[in-house]
């Protein structure tokens, strides 16, 4: 029974992709029949063996097997995106990325789920700039951020807001604050305010009257004080479990000019004030946010209480990250100065524009985010997961060509020229054609370890027996064209020299891994030279592809 249950997802690998081998199997195998862990090295030796067979055998035997067997589709168990006090046609979520770096897969998951819970409930996204923080936020990172929106075929309902548009407002409910006696200039160092919320000890500044810390204020929005002298702050519990409710900053000075409001302001917002009320002003109804904020709820409540504002629901999830790929932009930002990686768009980077350019597809990255759901279960995959939803993917669209690693040259004795017709996909119409003589190019590395005498398949072509070897060249006779067993070998009859970059972890062990991109050179057939920069084909035998450059001709190596 086991080594039928492994010949039925060998014999599936191999039509998906060329070629199977065990561990592209073994997980499905164990899967099917758990029973195979209580001896995994003879389970292991019994799939090489058939992997083996299964790679032998010719087109006609390999689809007469398959035949022979059903795949049932297993459904991923769905992940709830239910929404507490939720009414149809009134949910009202929101995106609010601060522009201050590129998105990645982890904005995608935010973004994917906004949308898609919006949807369920025929509600609507906002998509909000929280742009409070004039050193880090430019006008490139909002387009890029509204970049990232289009190409993963996302839109947001009605215009895109600022926060920093709302400034005179924020004053306005400062002041409200400060009246109230529920907030306070503080003059102490950063280091005395730090020991203040350490230790629970008030500083002098908490007790002033309302009317002397309006006075303060005034002088926060004019010139008296310069940056880091003083800040707003909220007059909670300076002996809160919760750190975040001992007395946290509410406004600080920042004399940098802002990429849409110039120098027209120098005190500005925390995230922690401008959200709720944003929140709350603009009509959201459920507010999701991940799972590190999760202690600053109380905080997030308690401004919108004391404003006497309304109240969203928050939703918390968990952060989305891929292991041994940086996300944070304090990582990143190094590598790129630093020469390390070629970009933001770097393909071994989780960044939209990294996925991009490495040939993921926007529907791969919402089956791959979405799967997670709204959940607090911290994640952080491999790249594994990600590509096996794009392979899904590109298996159904992406035109085949021949790609030549290694390439040696290999002259068939005997071969009369003539015109081929290869199929550009299996279940799709279309083809390419090429008129063939007696030279072609075929893999180095498979062609070395033939014996004279051995019989092998130009692929989709007909069949040479090998004569003789030499460095670099080989030769041999034509053989017929009929189906037999052995091995199938990809050619190319024209040396069209390509390179093509195979992508790994950017990290190892938490620092740069400078063997994370290796460039693999060789030829690949000639009507690649037709295709169009950003294509993704499947070289067969090979994997999937993304053209990246036509001068040089450069492929990025996508799964």
């Amino acid at each position: 029974m086991l080594n039928d249950i492994i010949r039925k997802h060998a014999l599936k690998n191999r039509k998906q992709y060329g070629s199977t081998n065990p561990k592209s199997i073994i997980g499905k195998v164990i899967a099917d029949f758990p029973e195979a862990k209580a001896d995994m090295g003879k389970t292991m030796q019994d799939a090489a063996r058939i992997c083996g067979e299964v790679n032998a055998l010719d087109d006609a035997a390999l689809e007469a097997e398959l035949s022979e067997y059903t795949f049932e589709e297993k459904k991923q168990e769905e992940k709830g995106l239910e929404l507490p006090n939720a009414q149809e046609g009134k949910v009202i979520t929101r995106f609010p990325p601060e522009p201050s770096g590129y998105p990645h897969v982890g904005h995608a998951k935010a973004i994917f789920l906004n949308r898609e819970v919006a949807n369920a409930y025929k509600g609507k996204m906002l998509l909000r700039f929280d742009d409070t923080n004039p050193e880090k936020e430019k006008p490139e990172y909002v387009d890029a951020i509204k970049d990232g929106f289009a190409w993963l075929g996302v839109k947001w309902d009605g215009e895109e807001t600022y926060t920093s548009d709302c400034m005179e407002d924020f004053y306005s409910y400062a002041k409200k604050l400060i009246e109230a006696g529920k907030a306070y200039v503080c003059d102490c160092s950063s280091e005395n305010v730090k020991k203040s919320r350490e230790t629970g000890v008030a500083c002098a500044c908490r007790s002033l009257s309302a009317e002397e810390n309006l006075q303060r204020w005034e002088g926060m929005l004019g010139s008296k004080y310069g940056a880091g002298e003083a800040i707003l702050r909220y007059k909670l519990d300076l002996q809160a479990e919760n750190t975040a409710m001992r007395d946290p900053t509410l406004f600080r000075i920042m004399l940098f000019a802002h990429y849409r409001q110039g120098e027209r302001y120098r005190v500005w917002p925390s995230y922690d004030f401008a959200a709720p009320i944003m929140d709350s002003t603009e009509g959201v109804t459920h507010a999701m946010r991940t799972k590190e904020y999760e202690l600053r709820n109380p905080l997030y409540f308690a401004v919108l209480e004391d404003l006497g504002l309304r109240k969203p629901e928050l939703i918390e999830y968990a952060r989305l990250a891929i292991k041994n790929a940086p996300i944070s932009k304090r990582y990143i930002t190094p590598l790129v100065k630093e020469g390390k990686v070629g970009g933001w768009d770097d393909p071994r980077l989780p960044t939209l524009r990294g996925l991009r350019r490495r040939g993921i597809l926007p529907e791969a990255i919402k089956n791959f985010v979405l799967s997670f759901g709204i959940s607090k279960v911290e994640s952080e995959p491999g790249w594994e997961k990600l590509l096996n939803e794009n392979r899904k993917l590109l298996d159904k669209e992406a035109n085949h060509y021949f790609f030549v690693p290694n390439p040696v040259k290999l002259v068939v004795e005997g071969a009369e020229s003539r015109e081929v017709e290869l199929k550009l996909h299996p279940q799709k119409e279309g083809v390419r054609k090429y008129r063939v003589g007696e030279t072609f190019f075929v893999p180095g590395n498979e062609l070395e370890g033939m014996q004279e005498g051995e019989v092998f398949r130009l692929k989709d072509l007909y069949n040479v027996e090998v004569t003789s070897k030499g460095e670099g060249e080989a030769r041999a006779k034509y053989a017929g064209d009929e189906l037999t067993k052995g091995k199938k070998l990809q050619w190319v009859s024209e040396p069209n020299e390509c390179e093509v970059l195979k992508v790994g972890d950017l990290l190892k062990d938490g620092k740069y891994n400078p063997e994370s991109l290796v460039a693999e050179k060789g030829y690949c057939e000639k009507a690649v030279l037709e295709l169009k920069k950003g294509t993704l084909i499947q070289f067969e035998r090979y994997g999937f592809c993304r053209l990246d450059s036509l001068e040089p001709l450069r492929f990025i190596y996508t799964c």
